[in-house]
């Protein structure tokens, strides 16, 4: 069975889907990332939660946010 490259799948969502990239990139780098980034930091809370990894002035991942499970 062949492998499908992650490149082959972000094609298939634009192209099949219509899903458009730029809109998921600008949710992602909003101004608060934007200026974290530029003060250095690696790690800043984005949208819902989430954190946003950031190396070398590159978004490398996100991390969902953590799932907190109710009061005991």
């Amino acid at each position: 069975m062949p492998a499908v490259t992650d490149h082959a799948i972000v094609r298939y969502l634009e192209r099949v889907h219509g899903i458009d990239m730029d809109v998921i990139r600008a949710e992602i780098l909003t101004p608060v990332v934007q200026l974290a980034e530029g003060f250095g930091c690696g790690t800043v809370i984005g949208k819902n939660g989430c954190r946003v990894m950031i190396r070398d002035g590159v978004v490398t991942t996100i991390v969902p946010k953590p799932i907190r499970k109710g009061r005991r």
